[in-house]
Formats: structure tokens, C-alpha cells, sequence
């Protein structure tokens, strides 16, 4: 199989499937996944780099249709489903495309199907690592921005709230998801790089919070 050469097709019909996707989960994103999943492969030099690589990079494949649906189409569950085809296309074989889809399947973090190789943990990691750190605060502000949210607000604004409302901040997002992000990991690579971004993190609100006056003892 000429893994090189079917690589660079399926890479830029990802990056056209995913040109137009949301603007958190866009090819930008998928390209740092990619790389977070390199990083956590030389810690586990056991996984196949094949399978992981290609999971990662068709990881959110199926995104642009969950959009669409406004969240009642699950993007793990249909990219899975669509990955054998379109991995065909790109002479890829069946027994790789079943691999990769069940990375794909489990990479979710609400989702109900938890990963069950080592291939899949790490596409899982990578992908949560991306919303942690100096990037995941980017990211949580690009969600807010988008949903027309406040730059601010305090704890129990953000947590008696719903989702896509004015309060749907990106402290929300860090209170509701990102805090609790490293004891999901994994992988103990990637649980450590995860603790160390949600360091970061909890310092950058508790900053916020301190020059916004939205701390607890405000006014």
C-alpha cells in the first residue's frame, strides 16, 4: 500500500470537507490534533502510527453535519460510519478503515462509546488536548464570541445558565467541561500534558475573574 501517496489525497479532501466547519472545529483544529496525536505516539511506540494517524486527521469528518443538524446528528457515531467508504476512495484497505473508524466511534467526549485500544485512547487524548491550554482558552473565547456571549461572568452566572445563551461564556465552557478534562484522559502522556494546560487555564480565569470584578466577593 502506498500509505504516502493515499495520505495526500484523503489530507486534502479532509481539508475541503472541513473548510467550511465550525469555526472551533474547523481544519485548524483537526491539523493540531494530528500533531497532539504524534506527540503522545512516542510515548507508546506499541500503537500502530497508521491507524492513529489517520483517526486523528478524519476525527471530526462527519462535523459539518452534526452543524447542520444543530447537534442531533452525533459526528463520532456518522464519521465512523462514513470513514470506510471514504477511505476506499483513497485505496486505503477495509481492515485499517475499521480500525480507524472505531478510534473515530470513541473519540467523543459526551459520547457513550468509550475507546477500547491504545489507538484509540490516543486519538482521544489528542483531540481533548486541544481544548486545553493556552489554545483550548483561545477556543473557548471563539465559541463565545460566536454565540454572542459576554467576555465575562462570574461562577454562578456561568453555571446556572443554558448553553448558546448570552452566559455561555468561555468560563462556562472551562467550569461545565475543560476543568474536568485531565481525569478523563486516557493516557498517562496525555494526562500529564493535561494537567499542566488546565494549570494554566485556572490561573488565566482566576485573573480574568480578578480584573473583571466578577469574583465571588464583588460587588
Amino acid at each position: 500500500m502506498n500509505f504516502s501517496g493515499n495520505f495526500e489525497k484523503l489530507y486534502e479532501l479532509t481539508a475541503d470537507k472541513l473548510l467550511n466547519s465550525g469555526s472551533c472545529h474547523d481544519f485548524d483544529h483537526t491539523r493540531r490534533v494530528m500533531n497532539n496525536a504524534v506527540l503522545l505516539l512516542k510515548s507508546y511506540p506499541e500503537a500502530d502510527a497508521e491507524t492513529v494517524i489517520l483517526a486523528a486527521l478524519l476525527h471530526d469528518i462527519a462535523r459539518p453535519e452534526e452543524d447542520a443538524s444543530k447537534g442531533q446528528r452525533c459526528h463520532a457515531r456518522l464519521g465512523a460510519q462514513m470513514i470506510p467508504e471514504i477511505l476506499k476512495q483513497c485505496n486505503f484497505d477495509d481492515r485499517l478503515a475499521a480500525r480507524v473508524a472505531a478510534a473515530v466511534r470513541t473519540h467523543r467526549f459526551r459520547g457513550k462509546d468509550e475507546p477500547q485500544t491504545i489507538e484509540a485512547d490516543i486519538v482521544f487524548d489528542a483531540d481533548k488536548l486541544d481544548s486545553l491550554g493556552a489554545v483550548g482558552i483561545g477556543r473557548a473565547f471563539l465559541f463565545a464570541g460566536h454565540e454572542n456571549a459576554r467576555l465575562h461572568n462570574t461562577e454562578n452566572e456561568a453555571l446556572n445558565s443554558p448553553a448558546y445563551s448570552k452566559e455561555d461564556t468561555a468560563y462556562r465552557e472551562y467550569l461545565v467541561k475543560l476543568r474536568y478534562l485531565p481525569r478523563k484522559m486516557r493516557t498517562p502522556a496525555g494526562r500529564k500534558i493535561a494537567v499542566e494546560r488546565a494549570a494554566f487555564m485556572a490561573a488565566f480565569f482566576e485573573k480574568l475573574d480578578s480584573e473583571t470584578n466578577c469574583g465571588e466577593n464583588s460587588l
